[in-house]
This record gives structure tokens, sequence and C-alpha cells, in this order.
């Protein structure tokens, strides 16, 4: 028998490690600058907002080992078709390559959450 909670744990812990190493990339390759998004300047308010954003992934890692099993895979579909979106919709702003490439990468860890989670009996 699969242990799927696992399965889904495991992929929401490659889908973090993928955006900060995205971030990390980003901050070695000079994209980055501190303080500004797409020229504009970051408000504490727009950092909890990602503060909040990015820590989703971070609790589903737990969610998925401690949920039952309708409400987790209920939660992990909704959830990774939420990133899906969210990652879609960004990736054309993204000016760089390997930004597009773990953007995409992100994707389909999305795409097989929701399957794993899907197929889950």
């Amino acid at each position: 028998m699969e242990d799927v909670p696992i399965k889904l744990s495991a992929i929401w812990i490659a889908l973090m490690l993928t955006y900060l190493l995205g971030d990390v990339l980003r901050i070695f390759s000079g994209d980055f600058k501190a303080g500004e998004i797409g020229g504009m300047a970051v408000t504490p308010l727009m950092y909890l907002g990602m503060a909040i954003l990015m820590v989703i992934p971070i609790v589903m890692v737990v969610l998925s080992l401690m949920l039952n099993q309708p409400v987790n895979r209920w939660a992990n579909i909704i959830v990774a078709v939420f990133f899906f979106l969210f990652n879609l919709v960004g990736l054309p702003t993204y000016p760089s390559a390997y930004d597009k490439f773990l953007i995409i990468v992100g994707l389909v860890f999305n795409v097989l959450t929701v399957w794993v989670a899907w197929n889950w009996s």
C-alpha cells in the first residue's frame, strides 16, 4: 500500500525548495534589488502578503501528514491548483530563463500534487 500523505508532503517540500532556489539565484544573479519588486517600493503589508503566500506550502507539508484522507485530498488539490494558476499568471513577468524554468518546474510539481491527491483512493 502506498503512503500518499508522505508523497504529498515530499512534493510540497520539493516545491518549496524550487521556490527557494529561484530566490537565491535571483539574489546572486543581480536580478534582485532589496526593498523593490518591479521597480516599486515594497510596503510592510506587501511583505506580510508574501509571507502568508510562501508559508502555505510549509503548512501543506504538515497538513499532508496530519489531515484525514478526504480533507487532505481536497486541501492538496485546492491549494495546488491555486499555486498553479498564481504561478502561471506570473510566468510572463519573470525576465530570466532560469526563473521561467523554475516556475515551470513548480507548475509540474503542482500538477503532480493534484494527480497524486486525485488518484488517492
